[in-house]
């Protein structure tokens, strides 16, 4: 495909520079790699994300144009289009631009997406993976994902089935018999019908659950139960996003392997 042939490329097509996909990771400023921060210490654009800690923000060169390009739910700055078209923009006019994604980029941060439209756009563009919080968070509570009396597989799932061509309705079933371990990202929203989901698929409601909130941050903290507790205990703890569930038997191992002070308990 010709980039001018693109209708996201408007103008003349005289592509500069090139557009890095960084993963910030998922808060914690000693998790990010180095690589990463090179680039934030040259960039001549940084368009980063909501959840992107601000210690990490804070290493962007000072010439550098910051451009919030955050998505919360129900407050998007602006449309994933617009991001992209941003990109392409910015690359026409200076040699390195950031897109700054909280976690790693292919991993539920819509990564493939740009990068696509990106090359098809006729844009240079290099990957920089990232911690995600599906790893780290559960890392930093004392959870581990695999161990070899508890849980050999692991399945990461998104729990944020809002709609949108580029999201699938995620087989719950299917998930309920693929692992021994469930880590779900964005699912606080929807947790209610997920469990139930779970349930009907023949996961007992005995089953322990982790909900881990800011993890790797110095705010993180924890709330822990079951499929038939966790609910109630949200609303009880007004227990609120971003947060990622861990579902499984690993999660028993918090109680020993995890000395976090702050957490919740009901």
């Amino acid at each position: 495909m010709n980039p001018t042939d693109n209708p996201m490329v408007s103008g003349n097509y005289t592509p500069l520079g090139k557009v890095y996909l960084v993963g910030a990771g998922p808060g914690d400023p000693g998790l990010f790699t180095l690589k990463g921060k090179g680039l934030l210490e040259h960039a001549d654009v940084v368009v980063y994300d909501a959840l992107v800690s601000p210690q990490i923000l804070g290493m962007i060169n000072p010439q550098s144009e910051k451009i919030d390009a955050g998505k919360r739910r129900g407050n998007h700055s602006r449309l994933q289009e617009e991001t992209t078209q941003l990109l392409i923009e910015k690359a026409q006019t200076n040699a390195i631009v950031v897109r700054l994604k909280g976690g790693d980029p292919f991993v539920f941060g819509r990564g493939g997406e740009e990068m696509e439209d990106l090359v098809r756009a006729g844009i240079s563009v290099e990957v920089v993976p990232g911690v995600t919080s599906g790893i780290a968070a559960p890392a930093y509570a004392g959870i581990p994902l695999t161990h070899r009396l508890y849980s050999s597989s692991v399945t990461f799932v998104t729990g944020h089935e809002a709609a949108g061509k580029y999201r699938p309705k995620v087989n719950w079933t299917a998930i309920a018999h693929s692992s021994e371990t469930i880590v779900i990202y964005m699912g606080l929203h929807n947790l209610s019908y997920i469990i139930a989901e779970l349930n009907s698929a023949g996961l007992s409601l005995d089953t322990p659950v982790a909900l881990i909130r800011w993890g790797t941050r110095p705010e993180q903290s924890e709330l822990i139960g079951t499929l038939a507790t966790i609910v109630t205990q949200v609303e009880a703890a007004q227990f609120e996003a971003p947060a990622i569930a861990v579902i499984g038997n690993v999660v028993k191992l918090r109680d020993i392997l995890g000395n976090r002070e702050e957490s919740f308990e009901f």
